[in-house]
């Protein structure tokens, strides 16, 4: 027991330093371009050179479950991470050479968001109540990393300069691989000549229905929950306050996931992970509807963290779902898989939601909430189906 403690700790401490690491990446980079005076264009190359590179997690994810210790996978890619993350801030402004050691860095990226959390059932054990519970922290993890990373990077930019920044952050990862290397020990679950290839892993997801509905479900909140900060900075003048209480609304949507993280801490989720997603994305998208509604900014500001709990409790859901249905043989690259998809339906959908918000104000968060609650339809109903035969 005390060692499963400890094991969650140092899980808990390494998620949380590669995870902000990630995070706060790019804007420690957009910052590095835009305070140089660079013009917006390279910004967005330099930005777009760490984070598109996510993408390609799932074709390098199947050394996770082929490895003999994938603890030592995950340590060098926050090795990579950091290190081509220094290199390429201290090159820069060759703007080549510093954009081809961020898509390295990039590529590095999925194994420190979903790739570290494929080993959180090793260390919570098999009872489904402690793993539930674990991934608590789990969501917590995440959660603080968004808030942590940009502000550090805001506030030692400031003080410092974007440069140092992104050498703490760089710093944040090689401490996070130490901590990863002393997680608890996991065999790996198959022989390596087992392990599915990536697109095969794709197909076996699609074909398991309750990993085929995590997937897009999650893809579909995802791609939703994007339009809220956007929607924040378009509402201030409707809501009647300055643009800058904009932070605040997004600031009460991250509060909302701490507050709703904790609560599984104490309370981990019941019954079986395959509903409970279908009905939290029905509260996610019942929020979104709230928020859309609301034309005070107190209540705004509810209607934002309400939402944060809502999506937080889904998220755990789905990490759940992940944990339980995801084959022993594939369940890193079903991690990483579904967060790599998660990562490019929330970058479609901020950017959708920009390109459509100034035709009308809410119509986002309106389309957003309507695809939710289809995805929802769609699950039901091949569960009805399922449970029909």
């Amino acid at each position: 027991m005390r060692e499963r403690r400890g094991g969650l700790a140092r899980y808990v401490v390494a998620a949380t330093l590669a995870r902000s690491a990630d995070g706060g990446a790019v804007v420690a980079i957009v910052l590095l371009a835009t305070a140089g005076g660079a013009p917006g264009w390279v910004a967005g190359l330099l930005g777009a050179a760490i984070t598109a590179p996510h993408l390609a997690g799932p074709f390098l994810a199947r050394r996770l479950d082929t490895a003999r210790d994938g603890r030592t996978v995950i340590a060098v890619a926050c090795l990579v991470h950091g290190v081509t993350l220094a290199a390429a801030v201290l090159v820069y402004p060759v703007v080549w050479a510093a954009a081809l050691l961020l898509i390295v860095s990039g590529l590095a990226g999925p194994l420190l968001t979903g790739g570290i959390s494929s080993r959180l059932p090793a260390i919570a054990g098999p009872e489904r109540h402690r793993q539930r519970r674990a991934q608590g922290w789990d969501v917590a993890t995440y959660g603080i990393s968004g808030t942590v990373g940009p502000t550090i990077v805001a506030a030692v930019s400031a003080w410092a300069s974007p440069t140092v920044a992104a050498l703490i952050l760089a710093g944040a990862t090689v401490l996070a691989a130490a901590l990863v290397r002393v997680l608890p020990y996991a065999p790996p679950a198959a022989e390596a000549d087992e392990v599915p290839r990536p697109v095969r892993t794709l197909g076996i997801m699609l074909a398991i229905g309750p990993l085929r509905r995590t997937l897009y479900l999650t893809v579909t909140v995802a791609l939703a929950v994007a339009a809220l900060p956007i929607t924040a900075v378009a509402s201030t003048g409707r809501l009647g306050v300055d643009p800058a209480a904009a932070g605040l609304l997004t600031a009460g949507y991250g509060l909302g996931g701490l507050l709703a993280s904790a609560a599984i801490m104490v309370r981990p989720l019941p019954g079986d992970a395959d509903r409970a997603m279908t009905v939290l994305a029905t509260t996610v998208a019942s929020a979104m509807i709230l928020v859309a509604v609301t034309g005070r900014f107190w209540w705004a500001l509810a209607a934002y963290t309400m939402a944060g709990i809502c999506n937080s409790f889904f998220f755990a859901a789905t990490l759940a779902a992940r944990s339980e249905y995801a084959p022993a043989a594939a369940r890193g690259q079903v991690f990483v898989w579904i967060g790599a998809l998660k990562i490019a339906a929330n970058s479609a959908g901020t950017a959708l939601a920009g390109a459509i918000v100034a035709a009308a104000l809410y119509l986002p968060l309106t389309l957003a909430a309507a695809s939710i609650l289809l995805a929802v339809a769609a699950s039901g109903l091949e569960q009805r189906r399922r449970r029909s035969r």
